[in-house]
């Protein structure tokens, strides 16, 4: 059997496409209401609590421990080190706080899947007694299993491999079976579409599509817009704070920073598309040296992040995002955590990705320039420059206030009282579990 959504709650899960700044001439009095980012006494466990099941190691741990063979390329064994935090980054002197050096690491963008299973474990919610719990966590890897089949000569089937046994193991739990997989979550750590393949000759696996996978909640680096099921969360960056007071040093940090370029952009060039849309900003960027700065990350120079990424981001307060190699990029993040303004040149790059972790209001926090507009001749720079100070520090400071919810924490146990990301994370899964039971959801 499958659970449809009631007419009653599908206008809330099936959020518009359409950013909100586009449905209404004026936002002036329009509030958002915005997710705390705090925990109290009270709502340690309010949303319910979580199994974690116990798959078998080749699902997960045996991923990890072939480390060497994960990529066609090189080695990912340096990159999930740290519990998939990565190397400890380099080169931060005079660009990071001193103190706050040791929480910054040089994460694969990739490393969520361990990231999230090594919190779970340690979640304060988390309970060993799977009839008493809300939802049920799937620590597959299913981003590192399928990662090194992507590329040459494998076949779909290689591709599909991990996914299918992995849902044969699942099918077989006794919670699976009482729910058909609706109170089940798992991390994928790679984008939706790396899991969408319809055809045989096509990308990707086609896990999403396989029966097992319909009702489950995915957490994505980028999600499907328009599929209930797929949830966006947040690229992991370079920044894993090891307390609330390094969340608040930070933020001091990067509020008071002196600014010294209006914009900027890291990105390279993909010179296999036509009219690349990325060529064209870092022409523009050059031509407006004056005003813009450029890290130009042709190859792998900037896989992972460095530090003159970092230190461009702090000394700017905008910068240009445009779709990576999918709608969304790493970068966004990097950008953010850094204070800078983000520049949208497509409405899925964020607005339709990152729900639960970004403002409901794009404008308070981001700019929209269409990407036409900027090809038919209109200036970044001019689009910019019309921002008055007062404008530009209060997107800032939503920005900085929403830097909680787009970290991940170094200590395994989270935070003392600030929720980052993965707590965002948890506490959406949970409630929109604990909804599900409520009436007006029927089995049909």
């Amino acid at each position: 059997m499958t659970k449809s959504l009631p007419l009653s709650t599908r206008r809330t899960h099936f959020p518009s496409p359409y950013p909100n700044y586009l449905l209404f001439k004026s936002a002036a009095n329009i509030s958002y209401p915005e997710q705390s980012t705090n925990f109290s006494s009270s709502d340690q466990c309010s949303f319910g609590r979580i199994f974690v099941y116990d798959l078998p190691s080749e699902f997960n741990r045996e991923l990890i421990e072939k480390c060497d063979e994960l990529s066609p390329w090189s080695s990912k064994c340096a990159a999930l080190s740290n519990e998939g935090l990565g190397k400890r980054a380099t080169g931060l002197s005079g660009i990071v706080p001193k103190e706050l050096i040791p929480a910054w690491y040089w994460t694969d963008q990739f490393a969520s899947e361990l990231i999230f299973h090594n919190r779970m474990l340690n979640h304060k919610c988390r309970t060993m007694e799977a009839e008493s719990a809300t939802g049920y966590y799937i620590p597959f890897y299913a981003g590192l299993a399928v990662g090194k089949y992507l590329w040459f000569n494998y076949t779909a089937k290689d591709r599909d491999r991990y996914c299918e046994m992995m849902l044969r193991w699942v099918q077989g739990q006794p919670y699976w079976n009482r729910s058909n997989g609706w109170d089940h979550f798992i991390m994928m750590g790679r984008i939706t579409w790396d899991f969408r393949r319809s055809k045989e000759e096509d990308w990707g696996s086609s896990c999403i599509y396989m029966p097992g996978m319909r009702n489950m909640t995915r957490l994505l680096i980028e999600r499907n817009p328009w599929d209930y099921f797929d949830v966006g969360v947040p690229y992991p960056t370079g920044f894993h704070p090891r307390s609330d007071a390094d969340i608040l040093h930070w933020q001091d940090y990067i509020r008071s920073r002196h600014r010294s370029t209006l914009f900027c952009f890291a990105g390279a060039t993909r010179g296999k598309i036509k009219n690349d849309f990325r060529g064209l900003l870092l022409s523009h960027c050059k031509n407006e040296s004056s005003s813009c700065r450029v890290v130009d990350c042709a190859g792998t120079r900037c896989s992972n992040g460095t530090s003159a990424i970092l230190e461009t981001f702090l000394d700017s307060d905008f910068c240009l995002q445009p779709r990576g190699d999918s709608f969304t990029r790493r970068s966004i993040f990097d950008c953010m955590v850094a204070g800078s303004i983000p520049v949208f040149f497509w409405h899925r790059t964020a607005y339709f990705q990152y729900e639960w972790f970004l403002p409901e209001d794009p404008r308070s926090y981001s700019v929209f320039i269409d990407r036409n507009d900027v090809k038919n001749g209109t200036s970044v720079k001019n689009v910019l420059e019309q921002y008055s100070k007062e404008e530009v520090w209060k997107m800032r400071e939503k920005v900085i206030d929403y830097i909680p919810k787009l970290v991940y924490a170094k200590p395994n146990q989270g935070l003392e009282t600030i929720k980052d990301a993965f707590d965002i994370a948890i506490d959406g899964a949970l409630k929109r579990f604990k909804e599900q039971k409520q009436p007006g959801y029927k089995w049909k």
